[in-house]
């Protein structure tokens, strides 16, 4: 088996790290890569809203920039949705 170094160096400072081998380390990203695959191809198939859909407001940057500003300031001031 042939792993790029990188990859390999950082696997092997991951382990170094979490006081474990790179063999554990190896074991456990390979064992949750096939009960990935295997779980997912189980899964039902959904279907995710995309952008320009009818499932949502949408906003320009410059909204969503004034929203995250001012729940910032209620944050701040300690003010919630049910107090305003």
């Amino acid at each position: 088996m042939r792993i790029d170094e990188t990859l390999l160096n950082e696997a092997k400072a991951y382990a170094a790290r979490n006081g474990r081998s790179l063999n554990s380390v190896m074991e456990d990203a390979l064992r949750q890569l096939l009960n990935r695959s295997t779980d997912a191809a189980d899964r039902p198939r959904i279907e995710l809203p995309v952008s320009g859909s009818a499932a949502g407001p949408i906003l320009t940057w410059a909204e969503i920039k004034d929203l995250l500003d001012q729940e910032d300031v209620e944050r701040a001031l300690g003010v919630r949705d049910a107090d305003a």
